[in-house]
């Protein structure tokens, strides 16, 4: 009896004693550089799955905003809101960059100057206006489109400042295309025929902006690129000068454009038109290249019109 005892005594000092045993300094170390090496084979991954989501949540935004319109064409004889993407009044107006969200003020009295005096019964949150991958959102974009024709900005006093975002509108806005002296035609109505553009919507995508002169911009990121921090009144978005060595053809990065048809699609900068914008009503006029200006607008080939036939890069 008492041998048992005492081998149960022994038996729980010996557990008591292992219990109390802890790691030792060298077992801390592997530890810690196999947590390390762990960590820095899935902080790629997780990086690429991050910008995946954002992409991801960007075709889901443009998604959105082309049934947002769609349904506005329903409940409006079929027609597309006026596009906001002008300067002045009356008679002496002409475009402004297609990714005005809201303008200086209206071009005529049964015109709207912001975007959301058309779209807020139908798309509630400003996120959806704003292309996820952009380095950085406008500070009042909420704010702002909440305001809709109504809107100041605080920091600036009591006149109306009108609002940048970083995808391109391009309903009832019409441009002119470069290097064929013929003009880009954004959708009107739901029953616009085939010499008609179906684009509506796009990732901002350009060239020359002249908040980043000679250098090419995108609300993407891509290889290079710096920001292009924002304004008091437009967002930030992603630049790299040409002399980088960057072109068309070295710029690998995915855009997306959504269309009358409902679908969000996917291109690349080879895909792509150029478009200036237009300093006359008819987008006959490109404005001039020694005036600060908004540059060049890369529009996808799909959907894009010139005289009656689809151009796309190449062909």
């Amino acid at each position: 009896m008492w041998e048992n005892t005492i081998k149960v005594i022994g038996y729980n000092l010996v557990r008591k004693d292992r219990e109390r045993h802890g790691f030792t300094l060298i077992e801390l170390l592997v530890v810690i550089s196999i947590i390390s090496m762990l960590m820095a084979m899935l902080l790629p991954v997780m990086g690429r799955v991050r910008r995946r989501a954002r992409m991801l949540q960007g075709i889901v935004n443009q998604r959105e905003i082309v049934t947002a319109l769609n349904f506005y064409t329903v409940d409006n004889d079929g027609s597309y809101p006026e596009s906001v993407a002008t300067i002045g009044m009356g008679d002496h107006w002409h475009w402004q960059e297609p990714t005005m969200l809201t303008c200086y003020r209206k071009r005529a009295p049964l015109l709207h100057r912001s975007m959301s005096e058309y779209l807020c019964s139908y798309i509630k949150d400003a996120g959806t206006l704003f292309c996820t991958n952009a380095p950085e959102k406008y500070k009042y974009l909420q704010e702002a489109w909440d305001a809709g024709e109504d809107w100041k900005n605080p920091d600036t006093g009591p006149m109306p400042d009108p609002v940048i975002g970083t995808y391109c509108f391009y309903w009832n806005y019409i441009g002119f295309l470069e290097g064929s002296r013929s003009r880009f035609k954004g959708p009107q109505n739901s029953s616009d025929g085939p010499e008609i553009s179906k684009l509506l919507v796009s990732d901002y995508f350009g060239y020359g902006h002249w908040r980043s002169p000679n250098a090419y911009g995108s609300c993407e990121g891509f290889k290079n690129a710096t920001v292009t921090p924002g304004t008091y009144i437009s967002s930030a978005y992603w630049s790299c000068l040409r002399s980088e060595e960057v072109n068309l053809n070295t710029i690998a990065v995915k855009l997306h454009a959504g269309y009358t048809d409902g679908h969000v699609e996917s291109y690349h900068p080879l895909e792509t038109v150029p478009m200036k914008v237009s300093m006359t009503p008819d987008g006959s006029v490109p404005y001039p290249s020694w005036l600060p200006n908004p540059g060049t607008f890369y529009l996808p080939g799909t959907g894009t019109f010139r005289s009656r036939t689809c151009v796309i890069k190449g062909k």
